[in-house]
């Protein structure tokens, strides 16, 4: 009896190059995905207004959180209003487009933090964030203001920021 391996080894090494193409053909094939990835046509980054009048017109909300030891007594306005307002989420419940999209608040000074639009949607992660504009009955001075995003639930204080400078909302890469 004749030894069928180099017969079997050498159609294998015939058609490798067939058999990878139609390997890499088959994972762009939306056919053998669970879902397919949604691209979304939404601009990116929206600048988010912080006009006073704007954020006048929201509901105002008492907020107390604790930032480097210190307890404060705020009032202001939710993120997610804010966001909204400016017309950079729409309203309601946020489909997977949003999903993948993220906040990123900047401080005069420079300071950067971020917050994925899931965590802030109510119907989805519901963390409270704050912009505020008054502490402790005044209006915030040049030091802290004129606007302080305020997370009271965060374990440390890391994304409380003072001297509120500018809200973009990013679709992530």
């Amino acid at each position: 009896m004749q030894n069928p391996f180099p017969h079997l080894l050498a159609t294998l090494i015939a058609f490798s190059p067939a058999i990878a193409m139609a390997h890499d053909a088959g994972a762009q094939d939306p056919h053998l995905r669970a879902s397919q990835p949604e691209r979304p046509a939404i601009a990116s980054p929206v600048t988010v207004s912080l006009d006073a009048q704007r954020i006048a017109g929201l509901t105002r909300h008492g907020v107390s959180a604790r930032v480097h030891n210190t307890e404060l007594n705020c009032e202001g306005v939710t993120l997610i209003d804010v966001l909204r307002a400016s017309d950079a989420i729409p309203e309601g419940r946020l489909g997977s487009a949003h999903l993948s999209r993220y906040v990123q608040v900047d401080a005069r000074d420079g300071y950067r933090v971020l917050f994925s639009l899931a965590e802030l949607d109510p119907g989805t992660g519901n963390r409270a964030v704050y912009v505020v504009d008054r502490c402790g009955g005044e209006a915030l001075d040049e030091k802290d203001g004129p606007l302080r995003l305020l997370v009271p639930d965060d374990v440390r204080a890391a994304r409380s920021v003072r001297q509120l400078d500018a809200i973009n909302v990013v679709v992530a890469p």
